[in-house]
């Protein structure tokens, strides 16, 4: 039963209306006291449509109902006059929301049947009769379907079956009272809305627990009889692409949506070679039609799907919805309805959701598909992909030196990996969160990824994974990975591809005229920079350097470096990674010509660049002419207990300060080179893992005396700018004195995140769900940026740096930057940009858009 808050929303909101009402044009309606559909009947009554009598039950109306109170049915009935046939039909505040079916025929009994066969005829009468009969013994009185199956032929032996069987299963006989049937077909529909079932389904579709529901009961336009009689559903859109397009059906002697589901004698609305149509054989109805839908298109200020009626060769419209559409569709609509004047642009943003948009860039699962589910993850990167899987980063290259998409299967990623990802079509991993290493390098590189999936074991013996109900699934197998949903699938699931067109691109342009925040992206790669510029990113706001050293050869080489001797050695050795260094940022600043491009310093502890398995020791004491032994123990030396937080990003520049040195010369360098080919080019330097002012001193001296021998060496003078990486707490609350030697604070929310919590960004996937359900915490605070823990931080880091700079750039660069919860936060506290993965660039512009509009709108 209702709770006693239940409706409470709804039921204070209805104090200024009517529980009945008749819509009329100027009744007093509200579609969050009748509902949707109750006040999209107004609306089409506002514009002389020929929409039958209807009268609209309220949510309290439909809440006593649901309690036993019945309504005045001498009111409800009133307005239909004597004899009536009616429907009823729900109408809650969203169509997504779902709701009862509608029934159709009520009023219908002896007596009507008699008179009907006067009017339309015994077999359309008889017709009329059963299907009442049917809906109302299944769906009102709950008797069992099988005996109230219509028959082939509807004639009055079979009318008279159906009556008896009703008899027989009830032990009455058939109401014969219109406003009994009314009433008792109010009541149940009342009552299904508020069942347990249809509760826990409706909230699934994000209806709130107190979602209300209206009724509307309509006159019946038969659809049956003399003449010409019909029913049918018209749109103007095609609901896949947004395109104008006229679809539907219409099917003679019909009712209800009879005709979608018809097969041989629907009449196809224009013309057609297949076969007749609605236009071809009624023109003015079809002109009627048209006229409707250019009208409620322009007055509705949407693309409307128009069910309506042929009555004896009258037009009745019952009903008008808002078309069903894909993410393509919304997006084409709404561009396509600014464009034509009838909404304003900022409409046309705020209409798109940033889910809408993410669908539109990746490869996706077609929704209709079959799904044979494997496993399930946590989705960190969205799109979809089919292949192969394959275990190693090295059989992920072979499978694509063959032409064979793959998908790479991991415990987890190493930074390794990389080349293995950049060859795979998709990445699964057993472990790890939504930022960790698999979940960030996918959603930069545009690879679906799914992590976390717990339930997967490994036997690495035999090249398999065990999933769920022991199904093994062996290298070469066929999946198909979700990074939208987390789901890995059996085989090839069917697929919807991207969709990047014009009106997508207008409306990414419309956003970037309201939006007050500037938004980059964190690209490692000038494939990565050149996705980032394609998304029509102002500059690269993370550049993390180290994923240039796992390509190619560069790997061997950065493993000799670290197992060199001296201070010289790696030096030596580092003199054949600086032109590749020169190279890589020759080209990316090239690519972001005019834009700013921020490059991170070497981050992460030496040990990710060394083999930890017998083989790859092997290989590399090969490759270095040292004993298998000598390499075991230096290898074993470097290894630190909680490597995120010993010897990597500044310290590491600080102790070891010839990497540091190598990359800025390799900047200033590229720097020199790139601007001799266009705009000048102003990198901007960024230390990692700083926690104290001192180390962005000594740093800051260092790269200072690189930019001063490279001028003096190019005859070239150029600007750069150095900044902070503020990844742990202490360099928040310090931000005040490390400001003195930074022209920016980029806020690192990954790690900061991780230090904040005391969690392993890539071990709380395995528990976090059980927090987030017990409501330890509201979200992950891995994937939403907290605002009341970690948001503070940054207000006080953001505050602090202003103190002591006030021209100082403040932004977030961590994975939470394309959240719409991060950049709401980051526009109040006034920062300058967020950055975020290349393809969450078009996301991350939409939702600043929105959040402008917002905040506008308020004002």
């Amino acid at each position: 039963m209702l709770g006693p808050s239940h409706w409470s929303a709804a039921v204070q909101k209805e104090r200024r209306f009517e529980p009945i009402t008749l819509i009329t044009a100027t009744a007093a309606m509200s579609p969050a006291v009748h509902g949707g559909r109750a006040k999209c009947l107004q609306r089409l009554v506002r514009l002389d449509m020929p929409v039958p009598t209807t009268v609209a039950l309220s949510f309290k109306a439909v809440l006593d109902l649901a309690h036993g109170n019945l309504p005045d049915m001498a009111a409800i009935m009133a307005p239909f006059g004597d004899a009536p046939l009616l429907s009823v039909r729900p109408s809650s505040q969203d169509p997504d929301w779902g709701g009862p079916g509608a029934i159709l025929n009520i009023g219908m009994n002896d007596k009507k049947y008699v008179a009907m066969i006067e009017e339309i005829g015994e077999a359309a009468a008889t017709a009329l009769y059963l299907r009442f009969i049917q809906s109302y013994a299944v769906h009102v009185a709950r008797l069992d379907p099988d005996a109230f199956d219509l028959p082939e032929a509807p004639t009055p032996a079979a009318l008279q079956a159906a009556l008896d069987a009703y008899e027989y299963e009830t032990d009455e006989t058939f109401p014969q009272s219109p406003a009994e049937q009314l009433s008792e077909v109010l009541r149940s529909m009342a009552r299904a809305w508020d069942g347990t079932s249809a509760r826990l389904l409706r909230q699934a579709r994000g209806a709130p627990a107190d979602a209300g529901l209206g009724l509307v009961v309509q006159e019946m336009a038969l659809g049956v009889g003399p003449g010409e009689c019909g029913s049918g559903v018209i749109q103007f859109i095609d609901e896949a692409t947004g395109e104008q397009r006229i679809t539907g059906r219409y099917l003679s002697q019909s009712q209800g949506r009879e005709a979608l589901t018809a097969g041989s004698g629907a009449l196809f609305l224009t013309k057609d070679e297949r076969g007749p149509s609605v236009e071809e054989q009624m023109p003015e109805i079809f002109a009627e039609l048209l006229a409707h839908g250019e009208l409620s298109r322009k007055r509705l200020r949407e693309e409307m799907q128009i069910e309506f009626v042929v009555d004896q060769g009258k037009l009745r419209i019952l009903d008008a919805v808002r078309v069903q559409r894909s993410s393509r569709a919304t997006v084409r609509v709404a561009v396509a309805l600014a464009e034509d004047k009838v909404i304003p642009r900022e409409e046309a943003l705020m209409r798109v959701t940033p889910t809408a948009l993410s669908e539109l860039l990746h490869r996706q699962v077609d929704p209709k598909a079959a799904r044979d589910l494997i496993a399930k993850g946590i989705g960190a990167s969205p799109g979809a992909a089919t292949g192969k899987i394959v275990f190693t980063a090295d059989d992920a290259q072979a499978s694509a030196a063959r032409g064979e998409p793959c998908i790479l299967i991991r415990r987890e990623t190493t930074p390794e990996d990389i080349r293995g990802m950049h060859a795979a079509q998709a990445v699964v991993t057993v472990r790890g969160g939504i930022t960790s290493h698999a979940a960030v390098i996918g959603r930069g590189l545009g690879l679906p990824c799914v992590v976390g999936a717990s339930d997967l074991t490994f036997d690495r013996k035999t090249k398999a994974f065990v999933g769920p109900r022991g199904r093994v699934f062996a290298a070469g197998d066929v999946i198909t990975v979700d990074g939208t949903t987390g789901e890995i699938l059996n085989g090839q699931a069917a697929m919807l591809e991207a969709q990047l067109d014009d009106a997508f691109k207008t409306l990414l342009t419309w956003a970037d005229e309201f939006r007050d925040i500037g938004v980059r992206a964190n690209a490692d790669t000038p494939a990565d920079a050149q996705t980032a510029r394609n998304f029509k990113a102002q500059g690269i706001g993370l550049c993390r350097t180290e994923h240039m050293f796992f390509e190619g050869d560069r790997l061997g080489v950065m493993r000799e470096m670290i197992f060199a001797d001296s201070a010289e050695e790696r030096k030596a050795v580092l003199e054949r990674l600086l032109p590749m260094q020169r190279g890589d940022f020759t080209e990316l600043f090239e690519i972001m010509q005019g834009q700013p491009v921020c490059i991170r310093l070497f981050d992460p502890p030496l040990h990710e660049f060394l083999p930890s398995d017998k083989a790859g020791l092997r290989e590399l004491a090969d490759q270095l002419a040292l004993p298998l032994s000598d390499v075991t123990t230096r290898v074993e030396a470097m290894t630190e207990y909680n490597p995120m937080l010993g010897l990597r990003g500044v310290r590491l520049g600080i102790t070891v300060p010839e990497i540091y040195e190598m990359q800025a010369r390799a900047i200033f360098e590229a720097t020199v080179a790139a601007s001799t080919k266009g705009a000048p080019v102003v990198p901007e330097i960024m230390i990692p893992l700083v926690s104290a002012m001192r180390e962005v001193e000594l740093v800051k001296t260092r790269v200072d005396a690189v930019a001063a021998s490279v001028k003096a060496e190019t005859g070239k003078d150029f600007a750069y700018r150095l900044g902070v990486m503020v990844e742990t707490p202490r360099a928040a609350l310090r931000a005040s004195d490390i400001a003195e030697h930074a022209a920016f604070l980029s806020f690192g929310t990954n790690d900061l995140t991780q230090m904040t919590y005391g969690l392993s960004r890539d071990d709380a996937g395995r528990f976090m769900s059980a927090y987030v359900n017990a409501h330890v915490y509201e979200e992950d605070p891995f994937h939403s940026l907290d605002i009341d823990g970690v948001g503070e931080l940054l207000s006080i880091g953001a505050e602090r740096g202003r103190q002591r700079r006030k021209d100082i750039v403040l932004s977030i660069c961590g994975e939470h930057g394309g959240s719409r919860a991060a950049i709401a936060f980051c526009r109040e506290q006034g920062f300058d940009y967020v950055s975020c993965s290349p393809f969450r660039v078009p996301v991350a512009r939409l939702s600043a858009a929105q959040l402008a509009i917002g905040a506008t709108l308020e004002a």
